[in-house]
């Protein structure tokens, strides 16, 4: 019997160590294929990835879970170099962003709050000459930028709010969230996905989150699934959206400050970030909002209607006085 348990425990170990050496590899990969796009900047110790595009008033994106800066970059600051000096932003943990102090390794369990990442995110932008920019979040990044509102209410111009997450929920999220934002499933899950999840499955959820509409083509390859599927990424995403629902439940509270031009763009469609739940309701909680629905639109309108981003955008500008 305790031959068997050794051989038992010799198998699992080595099947753990197979795990991590073939993860190690992915990321090896997906790191050497998708270099940082901008520059690195240095914030009390964490690298903050940037890029500055165009000139005009400032425009900070901030990207959604699962995303990275080059979200946007696939056509979509083409239509505002012209007008904005845009600056992109990784969040957090993903893309070529670090996590905060505190929050690193396998075994922990704690998330970046999206106030937390809103404050790093400025004070990167302080570093780089950012000055009373119009913030415009998307899906995860909406909380961010309403956090960085909340926060800075008198040096922000403007929010531009895309299929954002802004309110509380009902139900819960799906399993995998729990799963891979647990400090077991951490260690010890994650590893599996970054090392074996197959190419159909990246496919599958990139469209499901584009649905009803299509992904464009070279999307999953624009912007580097593989940074995502990091271990450390993979952790921290799960982390942040796992445990979401009290700090935005937190945050509701304080809506009615925020007096600033707040845009929102949402797709009647959207079942990522359902309309009913979120931008529609926020509009009752915030003093100077003005809502934009997109029928038969889902979860990525900055793909499938980006005039009609770029329109809120502009008009948050003319309501703020920038343009």
């Amino acid at each position: 019997m305790r031959r068997v348990m050794l051989f038992l425990l010799i198998v699992i170990l080595g099947g753990i160590a197979a795990t991590q050496w073939r993860a190690g590899v992915r990321e090896a990969a997906a790191e050497r294929d998708n270099p940082p796009a901008g520059e690195i900047i240095m914030i009390d110790g964490v690298p903050v990835h940037y890029k500055v595009m165009g000139e005009g008033p400032d425009l900070v994106l901030i990207h959604g879970a699962s995303g990275n800066l080059n979200d946007f970059t696939m056509g979509f600051t083409d239509l505002l170099t012209d007008r904005y000096r845009v600056i992109l932003f990784d969040r957090p943990g993903l893309g070529w962003t670090g996590r905060l102090p505190g929050y690193e390794g396998a075994w922990n369990n704690a998330e970046e709050t999206p106030m937390e990442q809103a404050a790093v995110l400025q004070r990167a932008a302080d570093a780089i000459g950012v000055e009373n920019p119009i913030v415009l979040g998307h899906s995860f990044g909406g909380i961010v930028a309403l956090a960085w509102g909340l926060s800075r209410p008198s040096d922000t111009a403007a929010l531009v709010l895309v299929s954002a997450v802004s309110e509380p929920w009902p139900g819960e999220l799906g399993w995998t969230y729990t799963v891979n934002g647990s400090t077991l499933g951490g260690a010890l899950f994650v590893p599996l996905i970054t090392a074996f999840v197959p190419q159909g499955y990246i496919a599958d959820s990139i469209e499901s989150i584009f649905a009803p509409q299509t992904a464009p083509d070279g999307y999953a390859d624009h912007i580097g699934v593989g940074l995502t599927l990091r271990r450390e990424s993979t952790r921290a995403n799960a982390q942040q959206v796992n445990a979401l629902r009290p700090h935005v439940v937190e945050m509701r509270k304080s809506y009615d400050t925020l007096t600033l031009p707040i845009e929102a763009v949402h797709g009647d469609a959207d079942t990522i970030v359902p309309l009913e739940v979120h931008a529609r309701v926020l509009m009752d909680d915030v003093p100077n909002g003005n809502l934009t629905v997109l029928p038969g639109q889902g979860h990525m309108p900055q793909h499938t209607a980006a005039q009609s981003v770029r329109d809120a955008i502009d008009a948050a500008a003319s309501r703020a006085g920038l343009r």
